[in-house]
């Protein structure tokens, strides 16, 4: 294959037919199509890798940075860049990639934003028990002590507090790739992915067998 991921859009989630006549609950992609921006080599950056960009946007909707980057490359002004590792000799600036980069029955790595759920307590973010649930314990769901002694008087790093939950990159790996409809860039991929729909995610062909 030339490259080894696209970046995509979740459209949501279905479910379609197996051939064994079994319902399979998917996560609609639509995977591309990208364009090549850019080769980077071992001899000029010291890694080999192929930028792709996708979602493309008037101009006036990039910095004069980004704006300066497409231009150089002569392709459209994308609103989203992202490297992968790819045959260099296979691919060329400017060229489009779409979803049939993958195979059914391909095993992808799948990351994305999961969804910010808020400020959250110790027991919903970090599955705290908690304390009894009976009246006038006066225990229910709070965190408990949190410092020490008189020595070090103060709440050691990595403390589990209450905190934001979610928003953060999440990557779901080994997931299969039930269909691919090359003509639509859709990619039909088996079980849940990171994000809300229209986040963007990035697929990358997995190393698991």
């Amino acid at each position: 294959m030339m490259v080894q991921g696209l970046i995509g859009q979740k459209l949501g989630m279905s479910q379609i037919y197996s051939e064994n006549g079994k319902i399979v609950p998917v996560t609609v992609i639509a995977a591309g199509p990208c364009r090549v921006v850019l080769k980077k080599t071992k001899e000029r950056d010291g890694y080999e890798a192929v930028q792709l960009s996708f979602l493309e946007v008037p101009e006036k909707k990039l910095s004069k940075a980004e704006r300066g980057h497409l231009k150089k490359a002569n392709v459209p002004f994308a609103k989203h860049l992202r490297e992968f590792k790819g045959d260099l000799k296979a691919v060329e600036v400017g060229a489009v990639i779409g979803a049939d980069q993958f195979q059914k029955g391909e095993l992808v790595d799948v990351t994305g934003t999961s969804k910010g759920k808020g400020f959250a307590g110790v027991v919903k973010l970090h599955h705290f028990a908690g304390g009894p649930e009976t009246h006038g314990s006066m225990f229910h769901r709070q965190p408990g002590s949190i410092g020490s002694s008189s020595w070090p008087s103060r709440v050691r790093k990595n403390k589990r507090l209450p905190a934001h939950m979610g928003a953060e990159q999440v990557t779901v790996l080994g997931l299969e790739v039930v269909e691919v409809r090359k003509d639509e860039n859709l990619l039909f991929i088996r079980g849940a992915v990171p994000g809300f729909k229209g986040s963007i995610l990035f697929i990358k062909r997995s190393t698991r067998k």
